[in-house]
């Protein structure tokens, strides 16, 4: 039995996290789920959302931050 091939990940820090390093979040596309992590812990849980989900969520924090 061979280990399944396990491709890198590229995560994106939030254009909105602060300089300083705090309150930073990160995203990803995990096969066709979106990942989201606390940059500060990368190797912390990762929480997951469905494509149209996570465009659900992006697309309402938009019109609030008008």
């Amino acid at each position: 039995m061979t280990a399944p091939d396990r491709k890198p990940v590229a995560w994106c820090k939030s254009s909105r996290s602060s300089p300083n390093g705090s309150n930073c979040v990160e995203v990803a596309d995990l096969a066709g789920t979106v990942g989201v992590r606390d940059s500060k812990d990368p190797t912390g849980p990762v929480l997951r959302f469905t494509p149209h989900a996570w465009a659900s969520f992006t697309n309402g924090r938009r019109l609030t931050a008008r």
